[in-house]
């Protein structure tokens, strides 16, 4: 059986079951708490993160490159245009949420605030938290621009660009972290993402004394 070792509140996570879903690749779900380090689990990845995807007799690792291998063997539906100048700007804009938003938003906002708590790893910072806070208003005015500009983050087609953006939003949004108010085209845009039936397993998601806000699964939010 398909299996995605995961944790329902990591956005690399979520990004990766994203694409399972519009690919319509069933998978059980099984949730693995990455920070205690397990053998079994240091097993199926050295490196210690999550997710790590069991295809048949195939493990594989890293939440980007588990997607482009994803819509490689099922083309469709397509998630990376074959177009070099397309292809580019989803890889990119890819990075600038798992990497630059991840840095300066979800790892002082979600992680200090949530995650701490249930991983029981200390309080949270208040000026981390400040710092994140700022920095997301920054970043929601991008996605506002680009969005005056495309249909979608990365173009007129809906990508994977579109899925790892959701994905770290879907995470602060479970703790109410998103002002969903700053920029109508975001809102707008993240009601399409949380409207596709990919999204309900996600909205589904509930941590053990951490319940998501009430508007959370609400798809008029």
């Amino acid at each position: 059986m398909n299996r995605l070792f995961h944790f329902p509140l990591s956005p690399f996570c979520r990004k990766v079951r994203l694409t399972l879903g519009e690919k319509r690749i069933e998978v059980e779900l099984v949730e693995e708490r990455y920070w205690e380090q397990g053998a079994e689990f240091l097993r199926r990845n050295p490196a210690g993160k999550v997710p790590v995807l069991r295809l048949g007799d195939r493990v594989l690792s890293e939440s980007q490159a588990i997607c482009e291998y994803l819509d490689e063997t099922v083309p469709e539906p397509q998630l990376i245009p074959r177009d070099p100048m397309k292809r580019y700007e989803v890889r990119r804009l890819c990075a600038w949420f798992d990497d630059k938003f991840h840095h300066e938003v979800t790892a002082k906002l979600h992680y200090e605030r949530l995650m701490k708590k249930v991983t029981k790893s200390g309080y949270p910072d208040g000026k981390a938290i400040r710092e994140g806070v700022a920095r997301f208003k920054y970043h929601l005015d991008y996605m506002a621009w680009l969005l005056e500009q495309r249909r979608w983050l990365a173009g007129d087609q809906m990508t994977l660009a579109d899925f790892a953006a959701a994905a770290h939003l879907s995470c602060l949004d479970y703790g109410a972290d998103v002002d969903w108010h700053r920029q109508s085209a975001v809102k707008d845009w993240y009601a399409k993402i949380k409207s596709r039936p990919s999204f309900r397993s996600l909205l589904a998601d509930q941590v053990p004394g951490s319940p998501p806000h009430a508007d959370y699964a609400n798809l008029d939010f």
